[in-house]
């Protein structure tokens, strides 16, 4: 256990030097926004690949697969990889020959400001669940390496503190390079715990024939409306609704072209696909070498089953490999994800209130919004009880239903106009929050009919003024 505390301290050392080193590269907001448009293919697949595979990946994902199986997950892994790979092939390139410094000035460009503001708002909103999910998943990791002795709130306090040390200081250049080192990190230690875990059970075949057998390889769901509608709206959440998010725009625009945007996103996505399978293959061989520990935690908390079997039944190198990981897939997506709401809150709400302010002040503005939104995210993960997965997966409803049809419909359907915008955006969250109100297990799905109304309004609101001015007209 000592030796396990010291590699945690002494690793929480190393990547927030990293980071702080990394600031020096900051000049000006576009460096710390984007990194001055200036990282290669390596890095930005990185950077992408390091940002998704976050706590609800290794605990959120896995806890998930063992109680309810593949269709448990299909919005993540499945609909969120899907997403990287839909981005790279369809919004990367557009977007960043916009030259833009957030997604926000993408809807002000094409549907005016009161546009820009609602769906920076809802941006915003979004990120709570998941910005959340990654500090609540820092105080586990803390809880569970120290046996008890850092309490979760005293966990997510120190995680969430080291964190926004070299994210407040260094942006999207510290981001970015603790990103690259901590895939390594990432890559390294799940294949090889995975390899440790495999020998004990008697090699992967065992685990993947006795979760067929229990069910849980099972895809697809039951051949009602009411679970095939809810498995639909499962996928399209994180597909469609992560699409429009900041963190995404951040990676398109901070690489040096736009070929690196596409293809980076693209790759990104598909290792994100690859890798996410392996916590999975980890927590299920717990009910084959652990049933009874298994058995304990099923109801009361899944998330404890991988750290617990880790802790108990591998040696010491594959506990430090594993938390190594882990570490780094946490501490990469809440840097991302503590980066990306301040940066278009700062740029899309509140700088047009100081117009005459300098790239300095804006800087300066944008760190001090880092540093107020991580104590509020920190506040709300220590007094949520929700879990991991459910977290992140709430948070993309938002985005669904307010920011995606305005987005891709704004990009490839010529007659989109501002009305058109406003029409979608208004309705979208209007519809949404009135079925989750109202009807939030009924046959449909609130996230389903929010994007469906979304939609609408964009069709109706586009089309139907420029019929009306024809019928004057004539």
């Amino acid at each position: 256990m000592n030796t396990l505390i010291w590699f945690v301290i002494l690793y929480w050392v190393i990547s927030v030097g990293i980071g702080l080193y990394a600031a020096r590269y900051v000049n000006n907001s576009k460096d710390f926004a984007v990194a001055g448009r200036s990282l290669p293919m390596y890095v930005v697949t990185a950077t992408v690949f390091a940002t998704w595979f976050g706590s609800e990946t290794v605990l959120g994902i896995s806890s998930t697969f063992v109680k309810e199986g593949l269709k448990g997950v299909v919005a993540d892994p499945f609909g969120s990889s899907m997403c990287l790979v839909l981005v790279g092939l369809f919004f990367a390139r557009p977007l960043y020959r916009m030259n833009l410094l957030t997604i926000g000035d993408y809807y002000r460009n094409k549907f005016g400001r009161t546009a820009e503001v609602l769906v920076t708002l809802c941006i915003v909103v979004s990120y709570l669940g998941w910005v959340a999910a990654q500090i609540k998943a820092l105080g586990l990791v803390f809880t569970v390496v120290s046996g008890g002795y850092i309490s979760m709130n005293a966990g997510m306090m120190i995680g969430a503190g080291s964190v926004l040390i070299y994210t407040l200081m260094g942006g999207m250049w510290s981001v970015a390079i603790t990103d690259f080192l901590q895939m390594i990190i990432i890559v390294i230690g799940m294949l090889y715990i995975g390899w440790e875990v495999s020998s004990m059970v008697g090699g992967a075949q065992v685990v993947v024939e006795h979760a067929a057998n229990a069910g849980k390889l099972d895809f697809w769901p039951s051949p009602t409306p009411r679970e095939s509608l809810w498995f639909f709206a499962a996928w399209i959440t994180m597909m469609l609704g992560s699409i429009p998010q900041q963190d995404v725009f951040q990676r398109v625009a901070s690489s040096k072209n736009e070929k690196i945007a596409g293809n980076a996103s693209v790759l990104g996505g598909v290792l994100y696909f690859c890798f996410a399978f392996i916590p999975m293959f980890l927590a299920y061989s717990a009910t084959l070498i652990d049933p009874k520990m298994v058995e304990s935690l099923i109801d009361k908390d899944p998330q404890l089953i991988l750290p617990t079997l880790i802790m108990t039944k591998v040696p010491m190198l594959a506990q430090v490999m594993f938390f190594g990981a882990l570490l780094s897939a946490i501490k990469s997506c809440a840097s991302a994800t503590l980066l990306a709401p301040s940066v278009t809150f700062s740029e899309n709400i509140l700088k047009p209130f100081f117009p005459k302010q300098s790239d300095k002040q804006f800087l300066f503005m944008m760190r001090a919004v880092v540093l107020v939104f991580t104590v509020i995210i920190t506040l709300f993960a220590m007094n949520t009880n929700s879990s991991i997965y459910k977290m992140v997966e709430n948070a993309y409803k938002v985005t669904l239903v307010s920011a995606f049809v305005p987005l891709a419909f704004g990009l490839y359907w010529k007659p989109a106009t501002t009305q058109g915008g406003l029409a979608s955006i208004i309705l979208g969250i209007v519809s949404w929050v009135s079925m989750e109100v109202f009807a939030p297990d009924g046959l449909w799905p609130p996230q389903l009919v929010g994007v469906l109304m979304s939609l609408t309004g964009m069709i109706a609101g586009s089309l139907l003024p420029q019929i009306v001015r024809k019928k004057l007209v004539v």
